[in-house]
């Protein structure tokens, strides 16, 4: 039942795994954006969406998914590949694609950090809250490197293969959400999910002191 288990369950946990989740995604469209702008695009600058205002990012949809089903979304950041120099086209679609989970992948390490340097302890608050905010930039990480259009993971890909590929995934894009919601319910990301992971923290690891 998504959330609303744990909403009725235990509100307290609710509400701080809200407030996480909802701004480790708007971190997450934000460095979209910001990475975009530098690039030359100011589409989100102009739509006002280089912002922390939570009803910015929010999808209607998307958020009763979350709260139903466990599996949501907020509106993406409106980029313009057009507005990038054509020289610097490939590279900014790689550059802006992987901002966002750049910046999950920032974040758990400076919560993975403080759990480090404080020791927290377990059941307390700053236990929770640094192992909460940890596992989910990670797994919003890992998630979005999933290749499959319209996730981050496609539009990185995107940036080093050719036009005719780039044509099917823009073709599957349509769709993408569908598939990827078919595929979640099968468990058949599953491992995938679980490589990225694993991924992402032995990398995380290399820069945490021992």
């Amino acid at each position: 039942m998504g959330l609303i288990r744990l909403l009725i369950s235990d509100p307290a946990a609710f509400v701080m795994l809200a407030v996480l989740l909802l701004y480790s995604v708007i971190f997450h469209e934000l460095a979209h954006g910001w990475v975009a702008l530098r690039m030359g695009d100011e589409t989100a600058k102009w739509l006002g969406r280089l912002t922390l205002n939570p009803i910015k990012h929010l999808d209607p949809i998307g958020s009763l998914m979350l709260l139903v089903i466990g599996f949501g979304w907020a509106k993406p950041v409106p980029v313009n590949l057009e507005n990038i120099p054509a020289p610097q086209r490939r590279k900014g679609l790689i550059l802006v694609s992987a901002a966002g989970v750049t910046a999950n992948m920032l974040i758990a390490f400076f919560a993975l950090l403080l759990w480090r340097l404080f020791s927290p302890e377990p059941g307390g608050m700053m236990y929770s809250v640094l192992y909460t905010l940890a596992t989910i930039n990670i797994l919003l990480a890992a998630f979005n490197l999933i290749p499959i259009p319209p996730l981050d993971g496609s539009k990185i890909l995107m940036g080093f293969t050719p036009e005719s590929v780039n044509r099917v995934l823009y073709q599957i894009e349509p769709f993408g959400f569908f598939i990827v919601l078919g595929l979640l319910l099968l468990g058949a990301l599953n491992p995938v999910i679980a490589a990225f992971q694993y991924g992402i923290i032995s990398f995380i690891s290399l820069f945490l002191p021992g």
